[in-house]
């Protein structure tokens, strides 16, 4: 996930969290407010249920643990959900009524992709968490959507990059060009991915200099703008190791010139 500037520091920004207790397991409730610290503060914290049905007893400790509302709804009719109802009330009732900066909806229910959608359409961001299940019209709704077996688990990190070397694409012939990493093995997965290949490529068109070569800092923040990736869910640490891991583009970095030395940059192969 990434914050976007709104003009106030990460601190005091305010996140309304809103889970699915039905849908989300409780025991990844502190990783999420660590995730969400990265965004701002989680001001208001409410997890939906029937706290009488057997199967949220466990979430009775994790609610006093991290100060999280309990909203009792009861289950009227049999094979429907009131939770998901009584959560989209709450949201749009904080939406009107506080002067909140995002949301955060914590569930692997596609039903609320329709309230994702409004929510961001009023000019807030939409963090999301959820589990392998969750369908992809909520992922894509989403400003940012990290699966929830990502939350504390190990992940890739990037290879280290060379620095010295002279890459072999570029025009220039000063010794000042970034520097062509040592190889590194590719997830079989990730190139196949089509959507994300898509993603990727249009964020280094997007954002590449006349040489070709485009800063990763940008072409990261370009490829979140265009859908909700976060590297983390591809098993790996952040964008250089994605880009990285598809094989479909050298990543280099900027050796001295007028960029701090250690800048990250890439083209597509």
């Amino acid at each position: 996930m990434e914050l976007e500037e709104r003009g106030r520091s990460t601190q005091d920004r305010r996140i309304a969290l809103l889970i699915d207790a039905d849908n989300v397991p409780h025991g990844k409730i502190a990783e999420m407010l660590a995730e969400l610290s990265k965004y701002g503060t989680a001001n208001i914290r409410r997890a939906y249920g029937d706290w009488a049905s057997a199967g949220l007893k466990n979430w009775k400790d994790k609610l006093h643990d991290f100060a999280i509302r309990p909203v009792q709804q009861f289950s009227y009719s049999t094979g429907k959900n009131a939770t998901d109802i009584a959560l989209v009330i709450d949201a749009m009732e904080l939406l009107y009524t506080q002067k909140l900066d995002a949301f955060c909806i914590a569930s692997s229910d596609a039903d609320f992709t329709p309230l994702v959608m409004q929510l961001r359409a009023n000019g807030h961001e939409v963090y999301g968490f959820g589990e392998r299940k969750t369908p992809s019209p909520f992922v894509n709704a989403c400003t940012a959507f990290l699966y929830l077996d990502t939350l504390g688990e190990p992940v890739i990190a990037a290879a280290p990059m060379a620095a010295a070397a002279k890459p072999k694409d570029t025009a220039k012939s000063d010794g000042k060009g970034p520097a062509v990493p040592a190889p590194k093995a590719v997830p079989k997965a990730l190139p196949q991915d089509t959507k994300l290949v898509t993603v990727l490529r249009g964020a280094v068109e997007a954002t590449a200099r006349e040489d070709g070569w485009a800063h990763m800092a940008a072409a990261g923040l370009a490829a979140r703008r265009q859908a909700p990736i976060d590297p983390r869910n591809f098993g790996v640490r952040n964008f250089t190791a994605l880009f990285e891991a598809t094989g479909l583009f050298e990543v280099v970095r900027i050796e001295n010139g007028n960029r701090p030395i250690g800048t990250a940059c890439l083209m597509a192969r």
